[in-house]
């Protein structure tokens, strides 16, 4: 099913079954706001190195298994089985930077990331500039050899955890002035400060702090790529990531309907199995039939990447796979807490885990209103042909 080859399946296959050894630890994970032993997180990472789960989208040629975008898809959509974060341990460094890296950036942090040695973080989002990278309030000032950020930053996923952290400024001098640049900064670095670290829904390790840069100094060295260049790097990271936000969802969708279904066929209700009362096998249904087509989508645009598709195609194509396959699980988690009940109301069901770590999927790389205005203004400027490839 699925077209999928010997060597997809294998993939999958592996990180199916890693994925499985992880649940084990969910309700140690979640009773414990999702901090685990450092020495079981290195452990479970290490693993995921040696399977090949590691860093899928990283090319060979820059230490990576060199996956296809087909078979990046079918990990992370095992990570989006397990809760509490727990899967994370299959992280995707940013893959766009190998093309643009210099030697001394990927001496320095990339090829580590690679390898599982460190681990980066993305300051970009801020209070007024959410979903809308463009109208950022972050600045960087060229002195000599050295950029000057100012900056406070929202939602900096894994900041906790990260030692290094990929800032996006507007510049305020220089040829390029009102452009924007990505900067790499080491963590710690002066000037740098959590400002306070929010509590959210979900409970897993990977904090997502407000963060104030104050004249902060970083080489000129630290620059990726060009400057003017920042909202090219951030598109690309958003469209990869929105693909791997889908394929989660996916993976979480098919989680709970095989949870959701064994208790509807063992739970006994006035004689029969749950699943067999008509209002509960209609969400059963419809979380099958949602679940079918939005795998049969995600699978169909990361094959369009791997065909090397147009940019601008497979940038509504991300848009269009996150929005239904993000807003499609939140679906599923719904109908699977009414499932089960009073038990899906328990922190230790995972109807009730992905119910809370699902809804940020229709916010984060881009909220669901974004991904629909991305969709409509290519139909509007290009035509239905041009998105969806058909005949007309």
């Amino acid at each position: 099913m699925y077209g999928l080859s010997d060597e997809d399946l294998r993939i999958r296959d592996t990180a199916s079954a890693f994925a499985e050894s992880l649940m084990p630890y969910e309700a140690e994970a979640e009773a414990a706001g999702g901090k685990m032993p450092k020495e079981l997180t290195e452990k479970l990472q290490a693993r995921a190195i040696e399977l090949g789960l590691y860093a899928t989208n990283i090319p060979k040629s820059a230490g990576g298994p060199g996956c296809t975008a087909l078979q990046q898809v079918l990990v992370q959509e095992q990570v989006g089985r397990v809760t509490n974060g727990l899967a994370w341990v299959m992280h995707t460094p940013p893959q766009w930077w190998v093309d643009v890296a210099t030697d001394h950036q990927l001496q320095r942090w990339l090829l580590p990331t690679v390898r599982g040695e460190k681990h980066e973080a993305y300051a970009i989002t801020e209070e007024f500039a959410g979903s809308d990278v463009s109208d950022l309030a972050a600045t960087a000032r060229r002195e000599g050899d050295e950029y000057v950020i100012n900056a406070v930053k929202w939602h900096v996923t894994s900041f906790n955890l990260a030692d290094y952290v990929f800032v996006q400024a507007v510049l305020e001098n220089g040829d390029h002035a009102g452009d924007h640049v990505l900067l790499v900064v080491d963590l710690p670095s002066p000037g740098i400060e959590v400002v306070r670290t929010p509590q959210y829904s979900h409970h897993i390790a990977d904090e997502h702090p407000i963060v104030a840069f104050a004249d902060v100094r970083v080489p000129t060295t630290h620059l990726v790529g060009a400057e003017g260049q920042g909202m090219t790097f951030t598109q690309d990271w958003f469209r990869f990531e929105r693909l791997m936000v889908a394929a989660r969802c996916v993976g979480a969708a098919q989680r709970l309907l095989d949870e959701t279904t064994a208790f509807a066929q063992t739970r006994i209700v006035d004689g029969k199995p749950l699943g067999n009362h008509q209002l509960v096998a209609g969400m059963l249904a419809d979380s099958a039939t949602e679940l079918f087509a939005a795998r049969t989508m995600l699978y169909e645009v990361a094959r369009s990447i791997d065909a090397g598709l147009d940019r601008k195609t497979l940038h509504g194509q991300a848009s269009m796979a996150k929005l239904y396959c993000s807003e499609m699980a939140g679906r599923a988690a719904d109908r699977a807490v009414q499932v089960f009940g009073g038990r899906g109301y328990m922190r230790e069901n995972v109807a009730e885990r992905m119910f809370r770590e699902l809804r940020v999927e229709r916010i984060w790389e881009g909220a669901s209103e974004i991904q629909r205005l991305i969709v409509a203004r290519q139909l509007m400027n290009r035509g239905p042909q041009a998105l969806l490839g058909t005949a007309g």
